[in-house]
């Protein structure tokens, strides 16, 4: 399984499953991060994080310890 924090910049990839629990993976959904949607990795920040994504047409940062929790493929 591959998480969002591994995907390569400029790629498109699909939630397959959150794995954060509580509060963390209720602040992820209420991004628009829900499984089955795409996500775009744009770019990260200057050391390297946040990382910046694109989902559902509007572009948002997140951190890479949030990403690790986004299984995509």
């Amino acid at each position: 399984m591959k998480t969002l924090k591994e995907v390569e910049f400029g790629k498109t990839v699909i939630v397959k499953k959150l794995v954060g629990s509580g509060p963390v993976k209720r602040r992820i959904m209420d991004m628009g991060i829900t499984k089955g949607c795409a996500i775009i990795v744009r770019k990260a920040a200057p050391m390297g994080d946040p990382i910046e994504i694109t989902v559902r047409g509007y572009q948002l940062s997140i951190r890479k310890a949030d990403a690790q929790t986004i299984i995509v493929e």
